[in-house]
């Protein structure tokens, strides 16, 4: 847990501090119109997940996590498909209950895990990145929803294809500054402190929001 702790907590206390500019959890590439074309598709796929600040973040970490796991670049793809999943489980017309509860929960799970500073088994963060995708990709898959097949798949292919591609550079950055020598590291405890905050602060704007709609 070491190893990866440190770079994902300055990943974490970054993209943080960011989430805080950015409190809407899908955000919309085409402005609000659905593609009616595979161009925007792919298109409106390629910059959803990263106009979204709080996604973009939990892309990072698994990106990070990933990179010290045995097979770093497989590892991804479990929470790429997850959120594949998810979108397409929107598509369909169904909904996930307490949908942006739990996506909030999970960035604050992220942050715990690094404030602990306690190790947790690859399977063990494989699962929670996976269970966590599927409600991210149902949150976004909310944009294509009412979009012909070619659109449709064409987003699907844009919105995984970037996201695994964050993925990989996030934990290529992260393995190469970890083989670093006399760097200052962030100091983890802190980094998850901030995530942590970040995600709890999202969740109780979230239960305000549902209280007093």
């Amino acid at each position: 847990m070491t190893a990866f702790v440190r770079p994902l907590a300055g990943a974490l206390a970054a993209l943080g501090s960011l989430s805080l500019a950015a409190p809407a959890f899908a955000h919309h590439a085409m402005g609000g119109v659905t593609p009616s074309n595979a161009f925007e598709g792919f298109v409106s796929g390629l910059a959803h997940p990263v106009i979204g600040i709080d996604h973009l973040a939990f892309v990072v970490s698994v990106g990070v996590a990933a990179a010290f796991m045995a097979r770093r670049l497989l590892s991804p793809l479990a929470f790429v498909g997850a959120t594949l999943v998810g979108c397409m489980i929107s598509v369909v017309g169904a909904s996930l209950p307490l949908a942006e509860l739990v996506i909030t929960l999970s960035v604050v799970l992220v942050g715990g895990i690094v404030l602990s500073g306690r190790g947790v088994s690859a399977g063990l963060l494989t699962a929670i990145f996976a269970a966590a995708g599927v409600f991210h990709g149902a949150a976004y898959g909310e944009a294509i929803v009412g979009a012909e097949t070619g659109p449709l798949l064409a987003y699907l292919l844009g919105f995984g294809a970037i996201q695994y591609g964050i993925a990989v550079a996030a934990g290529f950055v992260a393995a190469t500054l970890a083989k670093g020598e006399g760097r200052k590291a962030v100091e983890p405890r802190l980094a998850g402190a901030m995530a942590a905050g970040v995600g709890f602060a999202f969740f109780v704007e979230n239960v305000e929001g549902m209280m007093f709609a």
